[in-house]
């Protein structure tokens, strides 16, 4: 189950607390209602600020350098909060709760302890960038195992293809190609992030977002995750000329379907995905640069999802054969609309043409 942002408010201080308590107890620091306080106080601040409910842009500009520059400023942060979440702590035992008998002496930090809080905080600080090395999806799924063994399920996929990169390499170079492509995925994390989906993959100037079939169709969440994406380029599109001289562009297609996922490797451990959704995929979005499409969908998809959010509406462009398939495919084009308009009616209920 995700634990929202509304409910992490009060999971962060009960962590916290565990931590107080388990250093209370191995260290013989007592009253231990005490070390429980200070580990909320001082643990909540850090754990808030790794689910960016705390100086969430900050984060987002440290976790974008390179590894051992992260790991300096990240753990440079943490000192910093635990010094001020120590002396809030020591003010507040102090003060509520009499706790020794000096504002000052409560308010010292014994060398274990400032050892202990900078050792748990250096764990998180691994654990969190070696999750933002291979993705949060995929972090989770490796660590508890849920797919060592084969397992059927249907899921949606999101091929995101960034537009002309080929000819802003041509003129740029590849070096500046590779920042920029950079930078694209780093503004699409954030709206993935949102729809809960997992980015999964990079393949040149594409990206493969994933999600589990109900938790994309729930409010339309992944085609949401496109267009949540297009309002931030919009919305940043001062920054990205002045930094690259264009804003980026991108083709999406999505479908869903059965799926058998698997981890696979020994050294390199990854979870693959096996079935004909993901080439079938890839079909739509390689059709969508043939229709010219920004956006292309599905029949199956759609079907799913049902009723649109009011600000989508869908084209029906009938269906079209695709390599690989033994029958034609229906497909749509997603796209905002101006007005309100009447529910799209499935195109499984329509004609098809093509």
């Amino acid at each position: 189950m995700r634990i929202g942002p509304p409910w992490f408010l009060l999971v962060a201080p009960g962590l916290g607390a565990l931590a107080g308590l388990l250093y209370g107890t191995l260290f013989d620091v007592g009253p231990l209602t005490g070390a429980a306080i200070r580990g909320a106080i001082i643990g909540t601040p850090i754990l808030l600020y790794e689910r960016k409910l705390l100086a969430p842009r900050l984060r987002d500009r440290i976790r974008a350098l390179a590894t051992p520059l992260f790991l300096i400023a990240t753990v440079a942060l943490y000192i910093g909060l635990i010094v001020i979440g120590n002396a809030v702590a020591s003010t507040v035992l102090n003060k509520l709760f009499r706790f020794m008998y000096s504002a000052r002496n409560a308010m010292l930090m014994t060398d274990t302890g400032l050892l202990y809080a900078l050792g748990i905080s250096a764990l998180v600080v691994f654990v969190f960038r070696v999750r933002d090395l291979i993705g949060p999806g995929v972090f989770a799924n490796l660590l508890i195992g849920r797919y060592h063994r084969p397992i059927s399920e249907e899921r949606i996929f999101l091929f995101l293809d960034v537009t002309g990169s080929t000819h802003f390499a041509d003129r740029y170079g590849d070096r500046e190609a590779q920042a920029y492509l950079g930078q694209v995925f780093n503004a699409l994390a954030l709206p993935v992030s949102r729809a809960r989906g997992s980015i999964d993959d990079y393949i040149g100037d594409l990206a493969l977002v994933t999600w589990p079939l109900d938790r994309g169709l729930r409010d339309a969440a992944c085609l949401r995750c496109v267009f949540d994406f297009e309002a931030r380029l919009a919305a940043e599109a001062a920054s990205w000329r002045s930094r690259f001289g264009q804003v980026p562009q991108f083709r999406a297609a999505l479908h869903c379907g059965p799926v058998v996922t698997a981890e696979i490797g020994l050294e390199r451990h990854k979870i693959a995905y096996f079935g004909d959704v993901v080439n079938t995929t890839a079909r739509l979005e390689a059709l969508s640069k043939t229709l010219g499409v920004h956006v292309l969908v599905s029949a199956d998809l759609l079907d799913r999802i049902g009723e649109l959010p009011d600000d989508l509406i869908a084209d029906d462009l009938g269906a079209h054969a695709l390599r690989g398939r033994a029958e034609p495919l229906a497909v749509a084009a997603i796209r905002r609309r101006s007005s309100r308009a009447a529910p799209v009616v499935p195109l499984s209920s329509r004609a098809a043409t093509g």
